[in-house]
This record gives structure tokens, sequence and C-alpha cells, in this order.
């Protein structure tokens, strides 16, 4: 699907606010209404927007540590490895990265006695994997769910 300059800006409302009505982005775009959730739709059925969700604060959750973490696999053991991290409660986001196989995961824990027992008892329980580097997030300056276009 080819994206004209309104379907962009109607994107890029929606991040800003997911929960603008069709009737407050048409009035920005001098749109009816229908039209705006016309557009809406076929965005959706395109799968340029794939889903509607909340971000939450992971501080005021009880998650007060997020690390990231570079974790080299044997290729044989990739998937399997990557299937069991992405489904692990603490593992926000699990990514493969170029390079000899490795992912790339986001980890969100209460305290630090939370992050180590993840990283000794599950994440260095997984057979195949050649090589951890974890790196602790001290601030964040900037964070994007969405794709800015």
């Amino acid at each position: 699907m080819e994206l004209d300059q309104t379907d962009k800006k109607i994107v890029e409302l929606l991040i800003e606010d997911g929960r603008m009505s069709y009737t407050e982005i048409g009035k920005v775009l001098q749109l009816s209404r229908v039209a705006v959730r016309a557009r809406v739709h076929q965005l959706m059925d395109a799968g340029v927007i794939e889903k509607f969700t909340c971000v939450v604060n992971s501080e005021k959750t009880g998650k007060h540590v997020s690390a990231f973490f570079e974790v080299d696999c044997a290729p044989a053991n990739l998937v399997e490895v990557a299937e069991s991290l992405a489904n692990n409660p603490v593992v926000a986001s699990c990514y493969q990265m170029t390079g000899p196989s490795t992912l790339h995961m986001h980890v969100l824990v209460s305290d630090f006695t939370q992050l180590e027992s993840f990283i000794n008892e599950e994440l260095y329980a997984l057979e195949g994997i050649t090589r951890v580097e974890s790196h602790i997030l001290l601030r964040r300056f900037k964070s994007r769910t969405g794709l800015k276009l």
C-alpha cells in the first residue's frame, strides 16, 4: 500500500494518541469522520497499522531495572533459545540481529536480585548460548513506540 500524505498524517496522529477519535482526526485533517474511519480500516487491512495498544511506564508498575542483552547462540539453537526467551514474562522484546547468531533483548525486572535470578537461573540455563553481554539502563532520553513517517 502506498501511503499518501493524509494516510501518513493519520498514522502520526494515532502514534501520538491512539485514543484519538475519528472525529478529532477529521477536524485536524478537514475530513469527515466516515472518511477517516475508512482510511484507518484500510491501513489496518493493509497491515500498516498492526494493532492499537497502550504504553505503560514500567517503573510505575514496580519494574525499576531495565537491562539490554546481546545473546550469541549456536546457530542450531537460535530459534529454540529465541522462542524460550520471548515467552519469558520479564522479556519485553527479543530480536534476531546481524552477527553470527545474535539475539538482542530488553528485560524489565523489579530489582537487581530478580535480574540476577533471571540471568543465572533462566538465561544461562538455556542450551546453545555461547556469549552474553548485558547493559543496564541508567537514564532514558527517548523512547519511541511507533514509526516516525
